[in-house]
């Protein structure tokens, strides 16, 4: 594609960054067939395709955006399906993440749209914070057909029937491996913190059972991803930036073989951190971080687990599109529930997104409510046992459709190898008591 940017634009680190994606787009048009708002309405503007045209001229023109702009890049997933179809090479991520921050700094939303994204911002990122609004929904969610805004309606729906009570095991500490073979940080997140504390329990057991030493390393939080797509770059980068320096401190204390990340829309954005902070005093802590970051079933497949062990069950396996697309991971987690002893089917959709995105089935509710319903069908059709996927935003949109248990991958190769069975599968109480190291 033709770019027109002047030189004085190009001076700007983010301009020069979008001016080589938008030139390595050729116009082909692959994007539209795996893009799901292309797919679900139709709009040309809602594919790729448009967005990158919209963004081009937005960027070139240096204008404000508007609301026809802001409209269709809004609907984005930002579930870079397109990237993995793309036969040029497009990085499509960087692109409408530099648009967001670009509408966010110069466009004035509607005063309800900047209210919810003050609060999603505000909330979501802090377990603490998070729990509250959690346990509000809940009581208000009798109420929900009163709320005048189907987005309002879609944040009551979010609260699970039961918050479970917060984990020790996400406070600082070391956990000793057994036949130790690597030390690891693990990352405990935000909101899964708060919606699901068993995924980190069952990854602390599992990564300990098989010879990891795990570090919960004090000052780490959010990874930034949550406001990062929401165009709040000083708030994601501040957040970010203490992962950052907590990650490196351990690496500086103890060293690291790897950062594990067991929600990958986490492990996408904090894999980006050697972009996002490339022109900062921390681009050089952010490239180390960047360079060690591993999702979960990275890890596990390099302790390599023990074969069989599972119940004989079916598993539909949801491939999330942070994971799939983002961190372009197909094959590991199916590998690994394969080799416990699990068989492993997909739905015919493997590759589309099942509507969560983040915040967008609170922002997007419409869209997404489509999405997950198609996602629900598909993976239903299977018959499963269980479903499991590596993501909680996936875990929480598919499971709020199906009575079928839905599970993190990491739950199930828990189980298999010695751990408990996955809560969500049975309604016994479990005792998380884990040996740690003070």
């Amino acid at each position: 594609m033709q770019t027109h940017f002047t030189p004085e634009q190009l001076e700007d680190p983010g301009i020069q960054r979008s001016n080589e994606i938008l030139r390595a787009c050729v116009h082909c048009g692959f994007c539209t067939a795996t893009c799901p708002t292309y797919q679900v309405l139709g709009d040309e503007l809602d594919s790729p395709r448009g967005r990158i045209y919209l963004i081009k001229d937005m960027l070139e023109n240096d204008r404000d955006p508007d609301e026809k702009t802001v409209k269709h890049i809004d609907r984005c997933l930002s579930c870079l399906a397109c990237m993995t179809t793309c036969p040029s090479g497009v990085h499509y991520m960087h692109l409408v993440d530099h648009a967001r921050d670009y509408i966010e700094r110069r466009y004035k939303r509607p005063l309800s749209d900047r209210a919810l994204r003050w609060v999603l911002s505000k909330i979501l990122p802090y377990p603490g914070r998070f729990r509250l609004a959690l346990l509000g929904a809940k009581i208000g969610r009798p109420f929900a057909f009163l709320m005048p805004d189907a987005r309002l309606k879609a944040m009551l729906a979010m609260a699970p029937k039961t918050i479970p009570p917060v984990s020790r095991n996400d406070d600082p500490q070391v956990f000793p491996a057994t036949d130790k073979k690597m030390r690891v940080a693990l990352m405990t997140g935000c909101a899964q913190r708060a919606l699901n504390t068993d995924i980190n329990d069952a990854t602390i057991r599992v990564l300990q059972r098989h010879g990891a030493e795990v570090v919960i390393a004090e000052g780490q939080g959010c990874c930034g991803a949550l406001t990062h797509h929401m165009g709040k770059t000083v708030e994601s980068h501040a957040t970010a930036a203490k992962n950052i320096e907590a990650w490196h401190r351990e690496m500086m204390a103890g060293g690291l073989d790897a950062i594990v990340i067991n929600t990958s829309g986490c492990g996408t954005t904090v894999k980006d951190y050697g972009h996002m902070f490339r022109d900062t005093a921390l681009a050089e802590k952010a490239q180390a971080i960047s360079a060690i970051a591993r999702d979960v079933s990275e890890v596990l497949t390099q302790l390599d687990l023990p074969e069989g062990g599972a119940a004989p069950m079916t598993v539909a396996y949801h491939a999330a599109c942070s994971l799939q697309h983002g961190q372009q991971i197909k094959t590991l987690p199916k590998d690994l529930l394969r080799k416990a002893g699990f068989n492993i089917v997909e739905p015919a959709d493997a590759h589309l997104c099942c509507g969560s995105a983040g915040t967008y089935n609170l922002m997007q509710p419409e869209i997404s409510g489509q999405l997950k319903a198609r996602k629900v069908r598909t993976l239903e059709e299977k018959k499963p046992d269980v479903i499991a996927a590596g993501n909680i935003g996936c875990m929480m949109q598919i499971g709020s459709g199906t009575p079928i248990p839905v599970v993190h991958t990491v739950e199930l190769l828990d189980w298999a190898t010695g751990g408990p069975k996955p809560r969500a599968m049975t309604s016994e109480p479990h005792n998380f008591d884990i040996p740690v190291l003070r």
